[in-house]
């Protein structure tokens, strides 16, 4: 960027662009790996010599490498490691199993990271281990050949059919998520052993290709063709319908390519990750907020596990020196994540209300891991502030006001519920995640983490108002559904209104000191004749016809659940929102929420400000600060627009239309 002086918003603020933001590049940095402690994860880890079993074979002779699924914490605070299922102590099996490919594979990730910065041994003993475990997973031969069993008992015995059920079953029967995170850890093994044990790379490589075959004659086949969600066309072609899933395999596939892997390898990654691309949506006004959707068979579901879309698509950018890749992964890590952080942070789902508010670090990773891969793909150095922010919940910056991660064992807890109780189990899933943003932070993004955890937490962000709290006339009924789930999205809190021709639902609204955008949450359904709703607030905001839905598709019930942002901004003196149901033909409309967004929300935490706006204006926004502060403004793309310094007690800070503002302290 250019520096030179201009003037903001009217002469508002004067301002410099320039070219640093407060946190050093990549290139001048080196990962804060010696904060990360692989005690924990290295307690859950094992070894078992597994008897015979037809199609599976590994490197080499000896035991493999395995690790513990759970880790419950005992009431003198130790932890007690435990399979998955129920336990039967005569055979001493587990309905699931002991040790999963799953965790096996990112276990194995974090070590392989973690010897990469560090060269340390026995962070490389312990990868081999567990990648030769996880080969011995995968079937070798046969019509499964590539595809992965999830389950192995203590004695290493493979458990093709777990109890309950999981699909595919038996679970190397099909392409899977532990398909698709076996690939990650094989690619990023490849990447490392080719240099220090080429023998075992080779081997590495060979079960590498005879995983992508079999994502090739299961998936890939299908590359080209798409599916219709409720009008929306979706690629054919993710794994298990997931771009969530599909994102794991291209992390391994860019690490298996970047490090000379096969021609097959490269199409592989490109097609895949196209498939990833399409999955944006949105924009700053409208669902999904430019969020990268997980999941091919919903378009009114998003959530923050495993949603690693992101990351891939900046890896895949670079390998493929693809640059379009990263448009959609700019949207979600600078448009929709900084919306959630001001809402709270990285929930377990937005269905599409944010009903699931539990945050474990499987999410938290997620948002942390996709805002440092684009700032560094994409050279938008801004994100990596948001990602301080991102990180912060692991010091102290969550619903519990407690620290999640803690360096003196190497235990990340299981996770937080939506009012604030903490899970202290500390299972493999939660203890590889932290680790692996643990490894991902800089010394000076480390540093501002903490700083920022530890600081009092306060939010002004997205609301959401029940149709049922509404006042009720002309036969509006409030209706309690057999199932709050409709097999793609959820009723919030398991109901909904019905709204026949001629009713009104008039919402409470609570009080705000700006206007907010209403984005009614409706049934919308395939039938031009369905009906409108026409919403007001002492003046017509805008009306919404409830027939838009596209046809079904493969969609698990016909019509989607969806936000429909009205036309005109909730006015800041608004304590009401009323609905009427007009031109509705047959079946009664269905309203089940109001999500109303302020224009701009805010995330503080201690001194420091992340500010995020859905206007169409730029703006000038009011911040309570203690000290001189530095303000960067940044532009719907995440470039830095805007740079000056705030006096407080309040300063008067710039927000540029769908972009994000950060604030922090310099004095």
């Amino acid at each position: 960027m250019t520096a030179s002086r201009r003037t903001v918003l009217g002469g508002a603020l004067a301002v410099a662009a320039v070219s640093g933001v407060g946190l050093p590049s990549p290139a001048a940095v080196v990962s804060s790996s010696g904060f990360v402690n692989l005690a924990h994860l290295d307690y859950l880890g094992a070894v078992v010599s597994p008897p015979a079993a037809s199609g599976h074979s590994t490197y080499g002779a000896g035991p493999i490498g395995v690790l513990w699924t759970y880790a419950d914490r005992r009431a003198d605070g130790s932890y007690d490691r435990i399979g998955g299922g129920t336990y039967d102590p005569a055979t001493d099996t587990w309905g699931q199993g002991a040790f999963n490919a799953d965790d096996i594979a990112r276990a194995a990730v974090v070590y392989l990271r973690h010897y990469k910065l560090r060269g340390d041994a026995h962070s490389r003993s312990m990868a081999y281990g567990l990648l030769r475990g996880l080969t011995f997973l995968q079937t070798a031969t046969g019509p499964n050949a590539g595809n992965v069993v999830l389950w192995m008992q203590p004695d290493g015995t493979l458990n093709p059919s777990a109890e309950p059920v999981e699909l595919p079953d038996p679970s190397d029967s099909g392409p899977s998520y532990w398909l698709a995170r076996t690939v990650w850890a094989l690619g990023e093994g490849y990447a490392i052993f080719r240099r220090v044990d080429p023998a075992f790379a080779a081997f590495l490589r060979a079960r590498l290709e005879l995983a992508i075959a079999a994502l090739e004659r299961q998936v890939l086949s299908r590359y080209g063709s798409w599916n219709v969600v409720d009008g929306r066309r979706v690629p054919a072609w993710l794994i298990v319908a997931g771009a969530d899933a599909t994102s794991e395999a291209v992390l391994g596939l860019a690490a298996y390519v970047r490090a000379g892997g096969s021609a097959r390898a490269r199409r592989a990654l490109q097609q895949f990750a196209e498939a990833v691309a399409a999955m944006g949506a949105g924009d700053s006004r409208t669902w999904p907020f430019r969020a990268l959707l997980p999941w091919a068979e919903s378009i009114s579901l998003w959530h923050a596990w495993g949603a690693q879309m992101p990351s891939a698509l900046a890896a895949a950018a670079s390998v493929l020196r693809k640059p379009r890749l990263l448009e959609p992964a700019i949207g979600d890590t600078a448009g929709f994540t900084p919306l959630l952080m001001t809402v709270g942070g990285p929930d377990n789902g937005w269905l599409p209300a944010p009903i699931d508010r539990t945050q474990i670090a499987y999410g938290v990773d997620a948002r942390l891991q996709g805002l440092l891969s684009v700032a560094e793909a994409a050279d938008r150095p801004g994100l990596r502030q948001v990602a301080a922010f991102v990180a912060a919940w692991y010091f102290g910056a969550n619903r519990a006001g407690e620290p999640m991660y803690d360096p003196a064992t190497g235990r990340t807890y299981d996770g937080i519920s939506g009012d604030g109780v903490i899970n202290r189990n500390s299972g493999a899933e939660s203890t590889i995640h932290g680790l692996l943003s643990m490894l991902a932070l800089t010394p000076s993004l480390l540093r501002q983490a903490q700083t920022l955890g530890a600081g009092p937490r306060s939010l002004a962000g997205l609301q959401v108002v029940e149709a049922e709290s509404a006042t009720l006339s002309g036969g509006a009924t409030v209706v309690t559904p057999t199932s709050s789930w409709t097999g793609e999205s959820q009723w919030s809190n398991n109901s909904y209104v019905s709204m026949p021709a001629g009713s009104s639902a008039s919402l409470p609204v609570p009080a705000s000191t700006q206007a907010r955008l209403a984005a009614p949450i409706v049934d919308l359904v395939h039938d031009r004749a369905a009906g409108v709703t026409t919403w007001s607030a002492g003046r017509t905001l805008g009306s919404i016809d409830h027939g838009t839905a596209g046809p079904q598709g493969v969609s698990a019930a016909p019509g989607a659940l969806l936000p429909v942002t009205l036309t005109r901004a909730l006015p800041a003196d608004s304590t009401s929102l009323t609905a009427v149901a007009s031109a509705a033909a047959g079946q009664p409309l269905r309203v089940d929420a109001v999500l109303l967004i302020p224009l701009i929300s805010r995330l503080q935490l201690g001194t420091a400000v992340l500010l995020n706006s859905v206007d169409t204006h730029p703006r000038i926004h009011p911040v309570t600060i203690n000290r001189r502060s530095s303000v960067y403004a940044y532009d719907r793309s995440g470039r830095l627009r805007a740079r000056a310094s705030a006096q407080g007690p309040t300063a008067h800070v710039p927000v540029l239309p769908g972009g994000f503002t950060v604030v922090l302290q310099t004095g």
